[in-house]
């Protein structure tokens, strides 16, 4: 799947107009838009530090949900309708177990043109949970998260139909919400040229830096995905996704994201612990942060010691004095995630989104255990709800199936560890000598022993070097892990009578049925009439069920009468 962007593809109306000109930059190779006709660097991190660290561009500081008041204000003054976010467990999609991206509320059956969307334009700010970079989280300080709000402007250009907008319109709104509502200077603002493609979909994407650090991503998707080849969808789609906690922490130039999302939350739980950083560490590692990645420890080594040196500190002093912080960011990240997903019943297991849950328990969990603070796990969950529970209701309605579901699981864990240390002490005892280095427990058995038994594999290194094997653990594990539970299992087709062919259906005239998947994502049962009914076929006045369409398999349920169940 191949797609070369050409100068063509944003050569627009808004960059001739504002004096934008095409760059290409000397460090990462792509080429970006700016006001700056010698700029030779394309300003997203790690091409260039964080410039705004203690220095941020907008008018005024915001919070995360001032930032996101801010997004949401501004395209509805803009004529954007706010619809709801969606659940995080996506529930109506079988290739994905939790929602990624805002655009996933719409795939495939809006992006498909099968139904129509519930407002177009719409804005929404929409929590999202990703775990391909799960062991980043916290590390990168605030590049990378497990849940974040992803804010969302969509239109969607039917064929036939009056256009919304398209690349002119989406990068104007884009500016002016920088610009003219937070305050920023166009001439930090560059636009970096790139191809994205999900959920089936694909197009060229803008993607909007300020000061380093990479805010907002324009996608104009135009193509449908199949296997290797990109065919034009009929549907023309903006899909924006604008980070509001990276919006936040730009407006506050904090050194951490994570001190701009949970600010006294952060406060209460180092002070637990008993753990105390200066802030000009922080803001000095956060600056070169973009750097950071676990599967390239040269330049990441070669990031700290820079950061080291104008601390006048050694680099592994800086990797000290930094990792309680660390991983302290990552357990508020890990709790919030989990409260998100328990109050949707992702009750922690071995299965699906379960495992996600059980994932993030056990991440959180052993770090508390590090620090001894694990007894504080009850009070932690109680602030997260409280804090997050203000502008997500759902989270204090849950409150009380939240911590049945983490006593329980803290127990499960508990005696998980119990019987896994001896199982370990089993499987190394030597029924013949070993020579020290000899690896005799791969990644297949440490992911197994995770799952199964609760294992960290630090704990299994540990044990294992006791019977003189040395145990290497991947530094990506914890996604491995998670990419193993992230694909669905495949429904029994007879269940739900996928491959039964029924009759074509002919209708006469056009029935109009409300979609109250959309008014509440959640809804189980419903009172509805019938419209029309015909063989296998009947048309409702409302209803709760997605339907099928672009390969996605709809709802399934019952429908009861007086007389019977269907």
């Amino acid at each position: 799947m191949e797609f070369q962007i050409s100068e063509k593809d944003f050569d627009i109306a808004f960059m001739r107009e504002r004096g934008y000109v095409r760059r290409r930059c000397k460090t990462c190779g792509a080429h970006f838009w700016t006001v700056d006709s010698k700029a030779d660097f394309c300003g997203d991190a790690p091409c260039v530090e964080y410039a705004f660290i203690d220095n941020p561009p907008t008018k005024r500081r915001y919070s995360l949900p001032e930032m996101r008041n801010a997004f949401l204000g501004f395209f509805e003054r803009y004529g954007h309708e706010i619809v709801d976010p969606y659940p995080v467990v996506a529930r109506w999609r079988d290739d994905l177990l939790v929602t990624i991206a805002s655009i996933v509320d719409f795939q495939p059956y809006v992006t498909d043109g099968i139904i129509d969307p519930p407002a177009n334009p719409l804005v929404v700010s929409q929590p999202c949970l990703r775990f391909e970079d799960i062991e980043h989280t916290g590390y990168t300080a605030g590049r990378h998260f497990t849940i974040f709000e992803m804010g969302g402007h969509h239109a969607f250009n039917f064929p036939g139909k009056p256009e919304i907008y398209w690349k002119d319109r989406t990068v104007e709104l884009h500016h002016l919400f920088a610009t003219e509502d937070l305050g920023i200077s166009e001439e930090q603002i560059t636009y970096k040229e790139h191809f994205w493609s999900g959920g089936g979909n694909a197009g060229p994407d803008l993607e909007g830096s300020i000061l380093g650090l990479e805010v907002s991503t324009l996608v104009f998707m135009q193509f449908k995905v199949s296997g290797e080849q990109l065919i034009p969808s009929p549907v023309k789609t903006v899909d924006t996704g604008y980070g509001i906690e990276r919006w936040a922490w730009l407006s506050q130039g904090s050194g951490s994201a994570f001190e701009t999302i949970y600010g006294k939350v952060m406060e209460q739980l180092l002070d637990w612990a008993g753990v105390h950083i200066e802030r000009q560490i922080l803001r000095q590692n956060a600056a070169v942060s973009a750097s950071y990645r676990l599967d390239a420890p040269e330049s990441s080594n070669a990031a700290r010691a820079k950061a080291a040196e104008r601390l006048g500190m050694s680099a592994a002093d800086l990797s000290e004095s930094m990792r309680p912080y660390e991983e302290f960011s990552t357990v508020l990240d890990h709790s919030k995630a989990l409260i998100f997903l328990l109050s949707e019943g992702a009750v922690p297991s071995n299965v699906r989104e379960g495992y996600l849950s059980r994932l993030l328990f056990r991440r959180l969990y052993r770090i508390l255990m590090k620090y001894g603070v694990e007894q504080r796990l009850e009070d932690l969950i109680q602030i997260q709800i409280d804090y997050w529970g203000r502008d997500y209701p759902k989270l204090r309605e849950m409150r009380e199936e939240v911590f049945n579901m983490i006593e329980v699981e803290k127990k499960k864990y508990s005696e998980t560890l119990r019987k896994g240390r001896s199982l370990v002490k089993r499987m190394i005892k030597p029924s013949k000598p070993r020579e020290l280095g000899v690896a005799a427990i791969d990644v297949d058995a440490l992911i197994e022993l995770y799952d199964s038994h609760g294992l960290h594999p630090e704990i299994v290194k540990k044990v294992a070097r006791e019977g003189d094997i040395e145990v290497v653990i991947p530094y990506n594990f914890f996604s491995l892990v998670a990419k193993r539970h992230e694909a669905k299992q495949e429904a029994r087709e007879e269940e739900i009578g996928v491959g039964i062919e029924t009759p074509p259906i002919s209708l006469e005239k056009n029935f109009e049925t409300e979609a109250l998947y959309y008014v509440d994502p959640y809804i189980r049962d419903f009172e509805a009439d019938v419209l029309y009914s015909e063989g296998p076929h009947i048309i409702l006045d409302r209803t709760a069920f997605y339907p099928e369409g672009g390969g996605q398999r709809g709802d399934t349920g019952r429908l009861e009468f007086e007389g019977g169940i269907v």
